[in-house]
Parts: C-alpha cells; structure tokens; sequence
C-alpha cells in the first residue's frame, strides 16, 4: 500500500513538474475593470478579447515550449526580437501575447487618461506638425489596414516618432517588422476588438479609441524609449 501511495505521489509531482515547465507565459490581470471603458470598448467584447482570444495566444505559445525550450527562459519581449527564428505558431501566439498585453495598458477609463506629457507633445508636434495631425495619421494608419492588424505609435531607431501598421499579430519590435521601433501605443483593428459594437465602422471605433488612451502609460513608455 505504501509503495502504491508512493507511486501515486510520484505521479502527481512529475505531473505538476511537466504542466508547470511549459507554462512561462501568463496574462496580467486588465488593470480595470470589463466594463470600465464604455461607451468606447463594450463590456461584452472585452470579455471575450481578453479571456477568449488573448488567452488562446497564451496557451498556444506555452504549447510552444515543447518545440523550442529556450523560449522558457526569455520573456515575451525577448522573443519579438528574434522572432525570425521559430515557426510561423511562436510569430502568431508570441505577437499576439505581446501585443494584447501592450493594449490593455494602453487603456484607461476616461477618469483616469491623463494628459500627453509636455514633452511628448513637443515631440508629436515637432515630428507631426501638430497632435491633431498626429491622431489623423494614426487614424489612417488603423482604417487602411487591410484586413487585421495593429496601428502604431513608435520611437524609431533615429529617435523620431513614427507612425506605422503590422499585419495580423506582428509589431514594430520584430525583427522581421517593416518599420521597427519601440511601440508607445498601439491599436487592434482586428474585428474581433469592435465589430460587436462597430459592426464594419472601423472608423467609428479608431475615433472612440482616444477617449480611452492611457496617456499616463504612454509618457511613461516614451521616457523609457528615449532613455
């Protein structure tokens, strides 16, 4: 009997050992609650994009530790710049953890945007000609996106702002990006984050996005880039 408990034991340890050791990546609770940023983003759809198809790209670059097990040791950052290396599924689920993670704090509720920093202002207007000619390029940017992908606001290698788009899950610290940088906002526009509000008003959705922009977070993340 002890000998059987003893197995049985065993079995639980190595079970636990093998479900942990292909389970490095996890999704940050959303900083706010699911319907926190109505009337722009509705509850439903946050629900489902962050506990159906953010989670999906979780899982599905954990299932790719089997296949390459130093992505146990890097973090998700890490695995954009060099995503080139592995397979078209590590591109896809590592882009995706990526990129949803980069989006939920890239959000607030209205109460709690804060304001672009003076000194990202300065910035946006001396790269763009003005911040509403920024929000028109960005806006562009997200409705010519053929298809599903992501608009960005980037500080590119030259130590400029830029804007540029990704397919599906790329972004701008790939490897393999057209134009690379250090992404400060980010936007989806896969149908999946607003044809339930939006139906194909992808514009309407581009619009609503600023109300819910977390300026806070951005001028943290472009003090970080111009360090």
């Amino acid at each position: 009997m002890r000998n059987l408990q003893k197995g049985f034991l065993s079995l639980i340890i190595c079970s636990s050992f093998s479900v942990s050791a292909f389970a490095n990546f996890t999704q940050a609770p959303l900083p706010y609650k699911t319907n926190a940023l109505e009337p722009a983003i509705d509850q439903q759809t946050m629900e489902i994009h962050y506990g159906k198809h953010h989670k999906a790209y979780v899982d599905n670059l954990n299932a790719q530790i089997k296949t390459y097990p130093e992505l146990d040791k890097l973090t998700v950052e890490q695995i954009q710049k060099q995503i080139s290396k592995y397979n078209a599924a590590v591109r896809n689920n590592g882009g995706g953890h990526f990129n949803h993670a980069f989006f939920w704090e890239s959000l607030a509720p209205t109460n709690k945007t804060g304001k672009v920093s003076p000194k990202l202002l300065k910035q946006i207007t001396q790269d763009f000609g003005s911040f509403e000619a920024f929000q028109e390029q960005f806006n562009q940017a997200a409705t010519s996106r053929f298809g599903s992908g992501w608009a960005w606001l980037i500080v590119n290698p030259a130590g400029k702002l830029e804007i540029t788009s990704t397919p599906n899950q790329d972004n701008p610290l790939m490897d393999i990006a057209e134009k690379k940088g250090q992404p400060l906002l980010g936007l989806d526009v896969w149908e999946h984050a607003y044809y339930l509000k939006y139906q194909n008003r992808r514009a309407d959705y581009t619009k609503a996005f600023w109300s819910v922009v977390n300026w806070n977070k951005v001028n943290q993340r472009y003090e970080q880039a111009i360090k």
